[in-house]
């Protein structure tokens, strides 16, 4: 029986390292761009059903913050343009939204602000002005800047200020946009 279940650990720890090895060379494959370079990493999908027709207009909800590091949930935008665009999807065919609120407002912080707020610069500014820079509007919840007492004049030039979430999204889905469930 011991000679069991030290095979049986032997394979377990083969297995798992296995494993670890085939999902190490996996996260190695996930690249950045080809059109928002530095943000964004994605990989190819042999068995993917993308058309090179497909069109998209998806707007994407944030709420949360990751206080003074990239905000993961806006590079999630990055990297629904970069594997779409890889896949072969043209760039114009992808329209997107970035719709923040509650403490994720002040990611949006242009630097003199957010250095005020974390003494740092802000790290999502770069990322913000790619995704604005391919047509990808940032729209912050106004009740969200009034309750985080967050000016107009203190944002990263682009974002825009909806009069709330609600009805930013309101308004997306009227335009057509889907809403991203992640």
């Amino acid at each position: 029986m011991h000679k069991f279940v030290s095979l049986k650990n032997t394979i377990f720890i083969s297995i798992t390292l296995l494993m670890s090895s085939a999902s190490g060379a996996q996260v190695s494959s996930f690249k950045d761009g080809p059109v928002i370079v530095g943000f964004g990493k994605s990989t190819a999908v042999a068995t993917h059903s993308v058309s090179s027709d497909a069109k998209f207009m998806v707007a994407f909800d944030v709420a949360t913050s990751d206080s003074g590091e990239l905000n993961r949930k806006f590079d999630s935008l990055a990297r629904f343009i970069n594997m779409h665009v890889a896949a072969g999807v043209k760039k114009e065919h992808i329209q997107l939204a970035l719709v923040v609120h509650g403490k994720a407002a002040f990611d949006l912080l242009n630097n003199v602000y957010y250095q005020k707020k974390y003494t740092l610069n802000n790290p999502n500014a770069p990322l913000l002005n790619a995704l604005m820079e391919n047509n990808v509007r940032v729209i912050l919840c106004g009740q969200s800047a009034a309750a985080n007492e967050i000016e107009a004049n203190q944002l990263i030039d682009g974002v825009e200020v909806e009069l709330s979430a609600m009805t930013a999204h309101a308004l997306l889905q009227q335009a057509g946009y889907t809403v991203n469930p992640f």
